[in-house]
């Protein structure tokens, strides 16, 4: 399934669920997302949660029930879901505003997908979150605006930043304490982030979408 789309659907702010999704792909609403999804008229294929946040529990629908003391995350948990039934894409929606530390815990989510050789992409109001391990992203000429870059990892090296405004980092390092990678900018050209060794964080404008990638969303 690697053209297919895991989309899963958590409980924070809502900026506008503009996914459009295809027949195999899987739709999972962790906990209060349902309610985001109940709102748009978009009917989730699984619920995964303790259900505490969901105003109107949908009779007969799939649901994987979470004791509401647990380890981890609905959406990490939603994650795991997708994963066992053989997804490598994924996007995150209504995962960022409200709480900070489950912001914090998606971003950790998106380093979890690129470890392990996926893709996964946390949409937010105006930009799009995510994580490259030991690889590359491009983005084709017609991006503009910011485009930052920082190291998930406590060191990356190997890092080249290629076709954008600020392309001082040629097989340099990043690391997690400081955060030069801050608003560099698309110029008109194709543009490419590398890393040979380590996790980055890239974020970008909503509106785009990486190189070889499915549409993020109905504006990309």
């Amino acid at each position: 399934m690697t053209n297919k789309t895991c989309y899963i659907i958590a409980a924070g702010e809502n900026h506008n669920l503009d996914f459009v999704a295809k027949k195999d792909d899987l739709i999972i609403a962790a906990d209060g997302g349902y309610n985001h999804l109940q709102k748009q008229n978009i009917k989730p294929d699984l619920i995964i949660g303790d259900l505490d946040s969901i105003s109107h529990p949908p009779p007969q629908m799939s649901t994987i029930p979470l004791n509401s003391e647990k380890d981890f995350t609905d959406t990490f948990e939603a994650i795991k879901i997708g994963i066992e039934k053989g997804y490598n894409h994924f996007q995150i929606y209504c995962g960022t505003g409200g709480r900070f530390d489950h912001t914090y815990a998606n971003i950790q989510t998106l380093a979890y997908l690129s470890q392990k050789g996926k893709r996964g992409y946390l949409i937010d109001k105006d930009s799009i979150i995510t994580t490259i391990t030991n690889e590359s992203i491009t983005f084709d000429s017609s991006c503009k605006g910011y485009i930052s870059v920082f190291s998930y990892s406590n060191i990356s090296t190997g890092v080249f930043l290629k076709g954008l405004k600020y392309t001082k980092l040629e097989n340099n390092q990043l690391t997690s304490t400081c955060p030069i990678g801050v608003s560099n900018e698309f110029i008109g050209e194709e543009s490419t982030i590398s890393v040979t060794h380590g996790t980055l964080v890239v974020i970008f404008p909503r509106k785009y979408k990486p190189k070889g990638e499915q549409t993020c969303t109905k504006n990309s």
